[in-house]
């Protein structure tokens, strides 16, 4: 006999992962299944970035980025850990956007969203440090302003952790190869590697990015009636380019925009492209295209140019967005568009577009969707409850890092602080009872210990070295090839 859901998500990504949450977190019998690893495609592929869309305002997307901005300020508040403010300057390139547009639009974007708790822009002086020798001499001003990044994988990890811990069933490595549907519910066909099984479910929601219509497709018959378009953003990881903690955005001559970030202490990310996608979907790589195109976008601003061999890492990922007719990729628009198919029979809610950003409202508004055919219990709730890691006092990470600092003296500082990062209050799970390193495990090296893959497995989901190392970390950057090559063995041995 199968079992039965209120609920069944498909798509182990930030949306996916957001609906469960506030779904189980409203009393629903839910599951959420991912054919790969939580993360593992577009929500670890992204800039890192809670950010309201600063270049939304060109295309008069204002209620985007007004919902952005608030967004930002919620999750700034309930996951302090994962998500942290961050400056950055946008030099003033003569031959592009003039002063007073960039006047104007910075003006907007620090009031459209109501009251914010970060600063607001001003404008900055290149010529003196930490700019000047980082960038080309002859930009002398700029504009300086607010957003935050975010630890995109972890955010769907510990939403996805939530989400269990409130009821969920969740389910990795588990595709969706089926879908039957009766006036009362779906009959979904579930695959991993013991075998198939049924579930049946009131509903269905199709969260599988750039799947979505192959979802829609083993459904339905068909794709839904949406428009989707396909885009591909590709990104940069080189050498460390410049001091401070602030980051970059540089315009370019094709009307975008490439962001120069600080990324894992050593080095600097650059990206991205907007380039329409027609291949595989289940490998998706940058282009050497693209790879040039960042080069040389960066290269036109840093006063040293950036060169292919010094590219430590790349990655790539596929937005699912919503084809609005626009004349170009960059101006297609990053709302999220639902499309609910009530009429045949039991419901099923597909969703396009979207930014980590907007996850929770997303979520709040695909349940408030699927609830006009169908009776669901419970009322929104997500706007003031921190993830896991996140109920720091007044959201104080310095005030919390401190305070784990004297808790855990044995810690070296910077293991202690990627420890306070990822995990925050739940931490003390990760080290347990633990009063030396040797008490940890086996050394990987890195600050990574046996302790935190046991954590990871048990507690995150994760099945393989790069889970751990690419997703719910970044260590695989730090960690030399020996040392991922005994992470993968050490998963291998627990198989």
């Amino acid at each position: 006999m199968s079992a039965i859901y209120d609920l069944l998500v498909i798509g182990g990504g930030i949306n996916g992962a957001g609906i469960a949450r506030d779904a189980a977190g409203r009393g629903m019998r839910v599951l959420l299944v991912e054919k790969d690893d939580l993360a593992s495609h577009t929500s670890s592929a992204s800039t890192k970035l809670v950010h309201g869309g600063l270049r939304y305002l060109e295309h008069y997307e204002f209620r985007l980025v007004a919902e952005s901005l608030r967004e930002r300020e919620v999750l700034l508040r309930n996951a302090p850990h994962i998500i942290w403010p961050l400056r950055f300057v946008m030099p003033h390139e003569p031959t592009m956007r003039p002063k007073w547009m960039l006047r104007l639009g910075l003006a907007l974007y620090d009031r459209i969203g109501g009251k914010m708790s970060l600063p607001r822009s001003k404008r900055v002086d290149l010529r003196i440090a930490p700019h000047r020798g980082v960038l080309q001499d002859r930009l002398a001003a700029g504009f300086e302003y607010s957003d935050c990044w975010v630890e995109d994988a972890r955010l769907v990890v510990l939403s996805a952790k939530d989400a269990e811990e409130r009821g969920a069933e969740v389910l990795v490595r588990t595709e969706c190869t089926d879908l039957e549907r009766s006036a009362e519910s779906w009959s979904a066909t579930l695959r991993d590697k013991e075998g198939e099984r049924k579930v049946s479910a009131r509903a269905v929601i199709n969260a599988a990015g750039p799947f979505v219509d192959r979802v829609a497709k083993v459904a339905l018959g068909q794709g839904t009636p949406a428009h989707l378009r396909l885009v591909k953003g590709s990104h940069i990881i080189v050498s460390r380019r410049f001091p401070g903690e602030h980051a970059y955005i540089f315009q370019q001559p094709d009307g975008r925009i490439v962001f120069a970030i600080p990324y894992e202490r050593d080095f600097t990310l650059i990206g991205t492209t907007d380039l329409l996608h027609e291949g595989n979907l289940d490998a998706v790589r940058i282009s050497d295209e693209e790879t040039r195109y960042l080069c040389d976008a960066a290269s036109r601003y840093f006063a040293s140019a950036i060169t292919v061999e010094e590219i430590a890492s790349t990655y790539a990922g596929v937005r699912p967005l919503y084809e609005d007719n626009a004349a170009s990729n960059s101006t297609v628009t990053r709302d999220y568009v639902f499309e609910l198919e009530a009429e045949g029979g039991a419901p099923i809610l597909s969703v396009y577009g979207g930014k980590i950003t907007t996850y929770r409202k997303l979520a709040e508004h695909a349940l408030d969707r699927l609830g006009k055919v169908l009776a669901l219990p419970g009322k929104p709730w997500t706007a003031h409850a921190p993830l896991p890691g996140g109920d720091m006092p007044d959201g104080d990470f310095a005030a919390f890092l401190w305070r784990a600092s004297e808790r855990y003296s044995w810690v070296p500082p910077e293991m202690l602080l990627r420890l306070a990062r990822a995990y925050g209050t739940r931490m003390d799970r990760v080290l347990g009872t633990a009063t030396s390193l040797d008490d940890l495990g086996r050394d990987f090296g890195g600050t990574l210990f046996e302790a935190e893959l046991r954590y990871l497995v048990d507690q995150e989901f994760a099945r393989t070295a790069e889970d751990a190392l690419w997703r719910r970390s970044k260590l695989g950057l730090h960690l030399p090839t020996e040392a991922r090559q005994a992470v993968a063995e050490w998963f291998t041995a627990r198989a």
